[in-house]
């Protein structure tokens, strides 16, 4: 999984040698092989159902940083890293409103983050069926956040996140929302778990508006790379 470019037969090529936007190969397979070869590597699988498997390694790379240094960045909320946590949404989070859990229903996440996308769903069959495995073998994760029910049911599903873990690094890949901050509380519940638990970067893909309000920040992809590689090393980081 770490090897180097020679010993890896994979169907993209360096990431060092692919241009801004990112795409560095088509075809594979999604095997869980693959699949943590590629996060390894600073590459991720990215398209719509009915084309080939494309893989990207974009430049810039977003990031939120979970250790920022205080001379480059502004301060940020304690506990949260350099996520943007309001103090709204700060007092949404310790009001109680939404009850956090992790791992509970990793599948319905993933498949939620797809829907209702106007661009259309990357979460394909196969994307869906790829990432259970990989979280069943214990590399794919996922938060979520509920409301309680006004009619006395079950606990609502109100949003949530999913990302892949590997050493110190956790790429996050998608996130959804059914009720008002329920993605927003399940991603500053995401940032706290990494700090706590010794991860040292959390992977955004690319940046957009929304997650550059929340705290998101653009690197070069070589800088990238050179954290991943440390990252992926720390053997000793669980998220569970």
């Amino acid at each position: 999984m770490h090897g180097s470019w020679g010993e890896c037969n994979v169907p993209w090529f360096p990431p060092e040698l692919a241009g801004a936007d990112g795409y560095v190969g088509c075809h594979g397979d999604l095997s869980p092989s693959t699949l943590l070869r590629a996060y390894a590597q600073g590459v991720f699988p990215w398209y719509s159902e009915g084309d080939p498997i494309l893989w990207w390694s974009p430049d810039p790379r977003g990031i939120i940083e979970l250790h920022p240094h205080p001379a480059e960045h502004p301060p940020a909320t304690p506990g949260y890293g350099g996520l943007h946590v309001s103090r709204r949404l700060l007092r949404t989070i310790r009001s109680g409103k939404f009850r956090v859990t992790v791992n509970h229903c990793f599948e319905t996440v993933m498949r939620s983050c797809g829907e209702a996308r106007p661009e259309g769903t990357w979460v394909t069959p196969e994307m869906l069926e790829a990432y259970t495995r990989l979280h069943h073998l214990g590399f794919a994760h996922s938060v979520e956040t509920w409301v309680a029910d006004p009619h006395g049911g079950p606990d609502i599903l109100a949003g949530g996140t999913y990302g892949v873990a590997l050493g110190g690094l956790f790429a996050a890949e998608s996130m959804f929302y059914r009720v008002p901050d329920g993605s927003k509380v399940a991603l500053a519940a995401l940032v706290q778990r990494l700090i706590e638990r010794g991860f040292v970067l959390l992977d955004v893909q690319m940046t957009t508006e929304h997650t550059r309000r929340m705290g998101a920040i653009d690197i070069p992809r070589r800088e990238y790379l050179r954290r991943l590689s440390q990252a992926i090393r720390l053997s000793d980081v669980r998220f569970v």
